[in-house]
């Protein structure tokens, strides 16, 4: 991310008037990105990191490994940050040719259809929750085993669990515990995490 003196003084803002908190010192920069990015402060107690999430999705982005987004919003809005820094290829669900159908979305098609080709990728479900839907079956069915979920889709209608299932998987996953969520939630988790895993690699290329 690219900073400004403004971003700086928001971000200060937010140290000051989140309190106590649990979460590590690499967590904790992925829910300020997220607080800055919705002005939200009750995302404190509504992300949730898999054990050693952070660490698989910097280590994904190191290796260059796919990245599978479900909606162009999220795809905009990362691939500013990925281009500059790791340039891991990122493809789209709803960009994805499909024969036309009616049992699923199209986002729910798309996404499956780049899972099977890309089983071990980078996926970030932002918006669709039909898209985290198929990918959780693909999950249990063990057809494929993903880096690293980012779901965060908002929802009323069984999006509570869905979120669980792939929290009860054994994919390093990030998800938000609520009806809560957005394509703009996805994007700032995948920001900070771009942050901290350049910082980790970058260096070294």
């Amino acid at each position: 991310m690219e900073w400004h003196v403004t971003d700086a003084e928001s971000l200060a803002i937010i140290d000051s008037e989140i309190g106590d908190h649990v979460f590590s010192p690499a967590e904790y920069e992925i829910v300020r990105r997220v607080i800055y990015a919705t002005a939200d402060f009750e995302y404190k107690s509504l992300i949730r990191f898999s054990e050693r999430a952070l660490q698989a999705g910097a280590a994904a982005l190191a290796a260059r490994t796919t990245i599978v987004v479900d909606v162009p919003m999220v795809q905009v809005s990362i691939t500013c940050d990925i281009q500059t820094t790791f340039a891991n290829p990122v493809y789209c669900s709803m960009d994805t040719p499909t024969r036309p159908q009616k049992e699923k979305t199209r986002a729910a098609w798309g996404i499956e259809t780049l899972a099977k080709r890309y089983p071990e990728g980078l996926f970030i479900v932002g918006q669709a929750q039909t898209a985290l839907t198929t990918l959780t079956d693909l999950i249990e069915a063990e057809e494929i085993r993903p880096a690293l979920v980012i779901a965060t889709p908002p929802g009323f209608i069984n999006i509570d669990a869905a979120k669980e299932r792939l929290r009860d998987s054994l994919v390093p996953n990030i998800t938000i515990d609520s009806r809560k969520g957005g394509a703009l939630v996805a994007a700032a988790i995948v920001d900070g995490l771009v942050d901290l895993a350049w910082q980790s690699y970058g260096q070294a290329r």
